[in-house]
């Protein structure tokens, strides 16, 4: 009985101080987001560089938003960025899965070759095709457009081989019942696959949003038009034309991890185990 007490006291122990080192990575995760909020909620007359540094602010104030929208083009960034992401989403979502449906399913000569080479392009850095890219967007007479920015992220080969392994994974018995019915196969893509890796294509939305949400290399190339700039680039105009006043910056960045943070949490109880039920359920 004693064995007992003492083994359930020291589990009790055990998980209290996993719990406690959790909180405490969380907590310093946490921190530089925290200090973000608070140092744009800081009022004008209040110093944001005091020593000793305080995290609350002593007066809130929500002035630099207001300048934020008042005094710069921030509405334009918004929608500048949510137009690429929103597309760049939609497109790898459509071309990914049906790139990665024939490399599951279809039995056709090459079709490892084919798999091998989409898989080694994710081992190309950027910056080895940034020029050639960059010279292929002017010849379309696609610079300064927002194409520019959505053509390139249009389809993942990450895209393609995460679409692939999920649809790798559903029982081949859902095809067969979806051609008896007289399904053709784009209807069993689009009838079997697609619901059977909703949690795949939630993920990969999830990857390609924050990704093209957050770019700001290509579009710092291929834009010179402050009207196409995305929130990344608009951000870094506002540090220079403001010289670096911290509030603005701090409300700034603050406003683009918000969709990202509210993209996730509305997203995250889709990010299941298991996708084939959701196809049983179709």
């Amino acid at each position: 009985m004693r064995y007992l007490v003492s083994t359930s006291r020291a589990t009790t122990f055990s998980r209290a101080l996993q719990l406690g080192v959790l909180l405490l990575v969380a907590l310093l995760m946490l921190l530089p987001l925290l200090w973000l909020v608070s140092t744009s909620l800081k009022g004008p007359a209040e110093n944001i560089f005091t020593s000793p540094p305080t995290l609350l602010p002593l007066r809130p104030s929500l002035e630099a938003y207001h300048r934020l929208f008042a005094e710069t083009p921030l509405a334009t960034y918004l929608l500048n960025s949510s137009l690429v992401s929103g597309v760049a989403v939609l497109a790898n979502l459509v071309f990914c899965s049906l790139a990665a449906y024939p490399l599951a399913r279809l039995r056709f000569k090459g079709r490892g070759l084919v798999l091998a080479l989409v898989v080694a392009t994710i081992l190309i850095p950027f910056q080895v095709v940034m020029i050639p890219l960059y010279l292929l967007m002017v010849q379309l007479g696609l610079r300064n457009t927002l194409w520019a920015l959505i053509l390139p992220q249009a389809a993942t080969a990450f895209g393609i081989f995460l679409l692939r392994q999920s649809f790798l994974a559903v029982p081949v018995e859902l095809e067969e019942a979806a051609r008896i019915d007289g399904c053709t196969p784009l209807g069993e893509w689009w009838n079997v696959m697609i619901p059977a890796a909703k949690a795949d294509l939630i993920t990969l939305a999830i990857f390609v949003f924050i990704g093209s949400w957050s770019d700001f290399l290509w579009p710092l190339i291929i834009l010179d038009d402050p009207e196409r700039y995305t929130l990344p680039l608009g951000l870094q105009q506002l540090a220079s034309s403001f010289s670096l006043d911290w509030r603005l910056v701090a409300a700034g960045s603050v406003l683009s991890i918000l969709p990202v943070l509210f993209l996730f949490i509305l997203l995250q109880r889709y990010i299941l185990p298991s996708a084939t039920a959701d196809a049983v359920k179709g």
